[in-house]
């Protein structure tokens, strides 16, 4: 009924690094039945760092096992069973991946036992499997190896469901919300599993074939399996019962599939994406120049004839950055709408703004400052190509800002990138830039790495 697993690996990213050790526990749900137990051989070397944690050393794995030549006993032990882990997405990706690898589609039930016991075990101060299992006494033969942790998980995981014994009086309430519940009869559940574990955007369709809604997420299969389960709220539940068709859109980059989304939100105006159709940035800095020439500045909420030089998510947000600018830039709070006088600003008054609100300092020193506060806004590369990930090996996905400006995006071969950028240019296909999507861009590459930056 349950196949109870934990892994070691080279690293922390399941796109990139192997899995070393792997040990599966199989459980009827009152005791251990059967258990595999094995180091893999990662085909990579091990960094020191993953040593110093787990203890397995490059010398340990290397007449160990390759992933492939294990594949089948996974498939064997784990078909059928509910995939049960502590934080069990990252035991999973990893495993999916390898899978993947090898051109197997690998897809279980999951029960994830952190969740779980935040769910039946509330009140502890971490829920981490060292953290945990000292509160509860539960001993960890050989942390950070797969079998010990594994173990540990098993303990852990009869400890749930005997607390959910206690709480539900049933055995089966321990599933209940990992199961797919009071759909759509129009809905075809076989399609749920051709969903991919990748990025892109996802559409709901109602009986009538009305776009009901529009997302996007780093993990489609995920995300969607998410919504088909949501008791949290009466919309929630409310837009799970229409959802009578699916359909996907794989994008590759998480970049394409933000972009992509805000667009289609604003073009079809899906009824349960109210709250997204108007821009998630309804704030902005704005900036203009007064009769004596100075370059003021002010904030304010969004409308359709001013056009911010920045946008944010909240009134706070927009004059926590006014007030920052004023400080990095020596910039008068008057002329930033944020002191409201007749004379001289505060700041003035204190030694800190040089007196171009009373004329005594010159428009243009004055100036100087503040388009270089102006600046912060704009890309730091006029013209240039976003390259990222594609929706496989052989492609990428391109983002075109031109003077600053987004232009739109689009896929190529990279194979076909020997005669320089024409391949890139060629493929974009034109889109409108608007405050949103600005928001979008900036935000991202702001916290997010991509392949690279081509400038043109």
């Amino acid at each position: 009924m349950y196949a109870i697993i934990d892994i070691e690996t080279t690293g922390g990213s399941a796109r990139i690094e192997k899995i070393t050790e792997i040990a599966i526990y199989i459980h009827d749900g009152n005791q251990i039945t059967g258990e595999f137990v094995s180091l893999v051989n990662p085909e990579r070397n091990i960094p020191y760092f993953i040593t110093n944690l787990t203890g397995i050393t490059n010398e340990m794995v290397e007449d160990a096992p390759r992933f492939y030549e294990i594949a089948k006993q996974i498939v064997e032990l784990t078909e059928g069973r509910t995939f049960v882990a502590h934080n069990a997405r990252f035991d999973y990706s990893f495993i999916r991946e390898e899978f993947k690898s090898l051109g197997f589609n690998f897809r279980r039930s999951i029960l994830d036992t952190v969740a779980l016991s935040r769910k039946l075990l509330p009140g502890h101060k971490s829920y981490s499997l060292g953290n945990i299992c000292n509160d509860l006494r539960i001993s960890i033969n050989g942390r950070h190896r797969a079998s010990g942790d594994a173990l540990a998980t098993v303990k852990l995981f009869e400890i749930l469901m005997e607390k959910d014994r206690e709480v539900n009086g049933s055995k089966e309430a321990l599933m209940k919300n990992t199961k797919v519940s009071k759909l759509n009869p129009k809905l075809d559940i076989s399609k749920l599993d051709k969903i991919p574990d990748e990025p892109g955007v996802y559409y709901f369709y109602n009986e009538n074939g009305d776009l009901i809604y529009i997302g996007k997420s780093r993990n489609l299969s995920q995300r969607v399996s998410t919504h088909l389960s949501n008791n949290s709220t009466n919309r929630a539940m409310e837009m799970r019962d229409q959802i009578a068709d699916i359909d996907w859109e794989r994008t590759g980059s998480e970049l394409i599939a933000l972009l992509k989304e805000s667009y289609e939100i604003k073009l079809n105006k899906p009824v349960y994406n109210r709250l997204q159709r108007r821009s998630g940035f309804q704030w902005g800095i704005f900036r203009f120049t007064d009769t004596n020439g100075y370059i003021n500045y002010r904030y304010g909420q969004l409308n359709n004839d001013d056009l911010p030089v920045s946008v944010f998510t909240s009134k706070e947000k927009t004059k926590s950055k006014l007030n920052s600018l004023v400080e990095t830039y020596s910039l008068c709070q008057k002329l930033s709408g944020l002191y409201e006088t007749d004379g001289a600003c505060f700041h003035y008054q204190v030694g800190i703004c040089h007196g171009a609100c009373i004329g005594k300092e010159s428009a243009e020193a004055y100036n100087e400052r503040a388009i270089k506060a102006t600046e912060e806004f704009i890309f730091s590369r006029r013209n240039f190509f976003i390259i990222d990930r594609g929706r496989d090996k052989e492609e990428r996905c391109a983002v075109k800002i031109v003077n600053g400006k987004y232009s739109g995006f689009g896929y190529f071969n990279i194979n076909d990138m020997g005669f320089g950028l024409s391949a890139v240019h060629d493929c974009i296909v034109q889109s409108i830039d608007n405050h949103d999507i600005q928001g979008i861009l900036k935000q991202y590459l702001k916290i997010n790495r991509v392949e690279k930056i081509i400038e043109f």
